[in-house]
């Protein structure tokens, strides 16, 4: 029988709020040997996720795009709407700010191959578990289902 994603899935995942520091979070992470969580709205909606990525930029920070000058204008090389962005992320505070927003989401009833294969095509480690009303009720990350897949050795 065909594995779902509740099978393997970690059941009630820590979530956060856009409002909590970013401190809290690095903290929370590094505590629990995670790499991200999913952040809820105040009925406990899915609208994003802080990742370890999100949170690189606090460390990296960001480097402004190319551009050349023509009579006292300013060419851009690169697109500015992205070196904002990357900013913001730099300098932001709060999970709100820095959060990567829209994120991919799945079901507990989705087959574990076919949410694998959206993990892998799109490059993510992990995947927020949505009731029909959008709470999160779990979270499928690479490492779940290796354990998986070694379970079934």
């Amino acid at each position: 029988m065909l594995k779902t994603v509740a099978d393997v899935m970690t059941r009630d995942p820590i979530t956060v709020r856009p409002e909590t520091s970013i401190t809290e979070v690095i903290q929370a992470l590094a505590e629990r040997k995670i790499s991200g969580l999913p952040v809820v709205d105040e009925t406990g909606k899915l609208i994003g996720v802080i990742s370890e990525t999100d949170l690189m930029w606090q460390e990296t920070g960001v480097t402004p795009p190319a551009y050349i000058m023509i009579l006292d204008s300013v060419i851009y090389l690169e697109n500015p709407t992205r070196y904002q962005k990357d900013l913001h992320k730099a300098l932001g505070q709060t999970v709100g700010e820095v959060m990567s927003r829209d994120p991919i989401s799945t079901t507990a009833d989705k087959s574990l191959p076919d949410a694998a294969r959206v993990m892998h095509d799109r490059n993510i480690r992990r995947l927020p578990v949505l009731d029909s009303a959008g709470q999160v009720v779990g979270i499928l990350t690479r490492g779940d289902i290796v354990r998986a897949m070694a379970a079934g050795q």
